[in-house]
C-alpha cells in the first residue's frame, strides 16, 4: 500500500468515527483496533469522551488497548483531568483494561471521591487493577471513606472493589463499623459480611447489617 493510499484509508476511518450512525462508528473503531496506528490514539481518546453508544465505547476502548501503552497511557492520563465526566470515566475504564501500572499515580483521591458516581465507580475498579501490592492498605483506607455513598449499584461497586483488595481492608472496615453515620456503619458491616460469604449476595448482606445494627452490635465479635 502506498503512502497516499494509507493516508486515504486513515481519513476514511477517522471520518467513520464521527459518523452519525453507530454501526459505522463501530466498524471504524474495529478497523482501528485491527490495524493500530499511532495517529489513531488521539482521535480514539477524543471520541471516547463524547461517544453515546455503549457498544461503540467498548470497541473504542478495545482499539486503544491494541496500541502501544507508551502512546495510549499518557494520553489517557491527561484525560483524567477533563471537566467532562464521561471523558474521565472512559479514560479510567480504558486504563484498567490496559493494566499498565505506570498509570497508578494518576488514580488520585480526588478521582476516588469524584462527585459523579459513574466516574467514582470506574475509578474504584481501575484502582484495584492498577494498585501496587505495597499500596493496597492505603487504597483500602481511601476507598473506605466512600462507604455509605450513593444507591445500591454504587454501594455494591464499592464493596466489590474493597473485597478485591483482600484482608488489608479489615482495619478500615472495622473503623467504619463504629462511624457516627448509620449509612456508613451499615455499608461497612454488609461489606465485611459479603467478604466472608460472597455467595450470600449484597441484598442479604445489607439486611444482615440492618439486623446487627438493630441489635446494637457491629458484628465484629461474631
Amino acid at each position: 500500500m502506498t503512502t497516499q493510499e494509507r493516508d486515504t484509508d486513515t481519513t476514511r476511518v477517522l471520518d467513520g468515527l464521527d459518523d452519525s450512525r453507530p454501526s459505522v462508528r463501530l466498524r471504524a473503531a474495529m478497523a482501528v483496533g485491527t490495524d493500530p496506528d499511532p495517529r489513531f490514539v488521539e482521535p480514539l481518546v477524543a471520541r471516547c469522551a463524547i461517544e453515546p453508544d455503549f457498544s461503540v465505547r467498548e470497541t473504542l476502548t478495545w482499539a486503544l488497548t491494541r496500541h502501544a501503552p507508551s502512546l495510549a497511557v499518557p494520553r489517557l492520563v491527561d484525560e483524567l483531568r477533563s471537566e467532562a465526566a464521561q471523558a474521565r470515566s472512559q479514560a479510567l475504564h480504558t486504563l484498567s483494561k490496559i493494566g499498565d501500572r505506570r498509570a497508578w499515580p494518576a488514580i488520585t483521591r480526588t478521582l476516588l471521591a469524584d462527585a459523579d458516581d459513574e466516574v467514582a465507580r470506574t475509578a474504584w475498579r481501575a484502582a484495584v487493577v492498577l494498585v501496587p501490592e505495597d499500596a493496597r492498605p492505603v487504597l483500602a483506607g481511601a476507598l473506605a471513606t466512600q462507604l455509605g455513598r450513593g444507591e445500591r449499584e454504587t454501594q455494591l461497586s464499592l464493596s466489590r472493589a474493597l473485597i478485591a483488595l483482600g484482608e488489608v481492608i479489615m482495619p478500615s472496615l472495622r473503623a467504619a463499623m463504629t462511624d457516627a453515620d448509620p449509612g456508613v456503619r451499615r455499608h461497612a458491616i454488609a461489606t465485611e459480611r459479603l467478604s466472608r460469604d460472597p455467595d450470600a449476595g449484597f441484598e442479604f448482606a445489607i439486611e444482615e447489617a440492618k439486623r446487627i445494627m438493630a441489635l446494637g452490635a457491629t458484628g465484629q465479635e461474631e
